[in-house]
């Protein structure tokens, strides 16, 4: 199918040509990645099933079906969608602090009859939707420097400060960042990204000391330490630092992994499955899944420099920078190079509404892709 066969409405709407234009390695790739995290969940669990490669691989399996739709649904109704995303998303973060339930010391779930959420996975994908429509509609001006933009710092700071009081410090960070990559994709001005950046530089000490709770703060001084508490706060990042290192070059075999099977690795199936697979796999096995989330970003990214519209480019950019964040902060994390957050790595970590989440990023990734020629109306207006 050439590209001005693509052009013509009446070839593309055909569901037979949007199938065609689907990136079908694209889709391979994320299988494969899947595929690994459902093998290392069998391992973990002593070479069973249950309780997590089982549901991990029929939750994904499920997901990509959900991906596939999105993909086919024309990139104007993602646009249309984007506000009330964003608005639905923002209420059910304010019904978390007035009827949420509380788990470990947080209060980030809802439960609706038999379904229990956390409405801020929902929230990133509602941010990048409601910042990309703001900017499609948005001049040049008005993204470098303009008062205009006290917009899509709302957009990013309500969530924001709803998702960290709950506290989940992680999911917050996400958020934020994400936000902050989409506005600098859409052309914010370099002084202003100084000017935020020594700004929140100089408010970190007042952040941790203040403003963080207890244990939020020791995650940080572990950081800095870990050998300080080493059977306490330092456990964690101690035992995935052992797991790690000891896997050296070429692991130790699959399922032989002494820290996640004997159980020292704490939360294997979920923040420190990466830790585990490497235990396994050592630095070969290692370098091999992050060399497949590289090509998943990298494809992503070309995707998104695909879209013919401001809306397209910018809400692929900003699910692609998401999806980099949960791999660059978990890789950090295990790795001893950042505090522990609690952010899994996608699709190897077990957990269904992530993974919900992050397909249905990618199913609008792979929407700007079908529909790149898609002419959208301009205009800023919030309804």
């Amino acid at each position: 199918m050439t590209a001005s066969a693509l052009t013509r409405p009446g070839e593309r709407d055909r569901l037979s040509v949007k199938i065609t234009q689907i990136d079908w390695t694209f889709v391979l790739l994320l299988c494969a990645v899947a595929g690994v995290g459902g093998a290392m969940l069998w391992s973990v669990a002593g070479g069973d099933w249950r309780p997590w490669a089982l549901n991990h691989v029929s939750r994904f399996g499920f997901t990509v079906v959900i991906m596939l739709i999105l993909a086919l649904l024309d990139l104007k109704w993602w646009f249309r969608l984007a506000y009330p995303v964003y608005a639905v998303a923002l209420l059910l973060l304010v019904a978390v602090e007035v009827a949420g339930e509380t788990r470990m010391g947080a209060t980030r779930w809802l439960t609706l009859g038999p379904l229990t959420f956390q409405p801020s996975e929902i929230m990133k994908v509602g941010v990048v939707l409601a910042l990309a429509r703001w900017y499609h509609g948005a001049t040049a001006q008005e993204a470098k420097l303009h008062w205009k933009l006290i917009v899509p710092v709302l957009l990013i700071g309500m969530p924001f400060a709803l998702v960290a009081h709950q506290p989940d410090l992680g999911t917050a960070m996400l958020i934020g960042m994400t936000g902050a990559a989409i506005m600098f994709v859409a052309g914010l001005s370099p002084w202003i990204i100084g000017a935020a950046t020594a700004g929140v530089t100089v408010f970190i000490p007042f952040f941790v000391t203040v403003i963080m709770h207890d244990y939020q703060r020791a995650r940080v001084l572990t950081f800095l330490n870990p050998s300080a508490d080493p059977s306490g706060s330092g456990y964690h990042i101690t035992q995935s630092k052992i797991a790690m290192g000891s896997g050296g070059f070429l692991g130790k075999g699959y399922g032989l992994g002494s820290q996640s099977q004997l159980e020292f690795l704490p939360e294997k199936q979920t923040d420190f499955i990466f830790s585990a697979l490497s235990e396994e796999f050592g630095f070969i096995g290692s370098f091999g899944i992050l060399l497949c989330y590289a090509a998943i970003i990298v494809m992503a990214l070309r995707i998104a420099s695909l879209s013919y519209s401001h809306f397209g480019r910018l809400a692929a950019a900003g699910v692609t920078a998401t999806f980099a964040l949960y791999v660059l902060i978990n890789g950090a994390m295990v790795m001893g190079l950042a505090p522990v957050v609690g952010v899994p790595m996608p699709l190897l970590s077990y957990g269904g509404t992530v993974m919900l989440t992050v397909m249905i990023g990618f199913g609008l990734i792979l929407s700007t892709r079908v529909h790149r020629y898609s002419e959208l109306p301009k205009g800023q207006g919030l309804f």
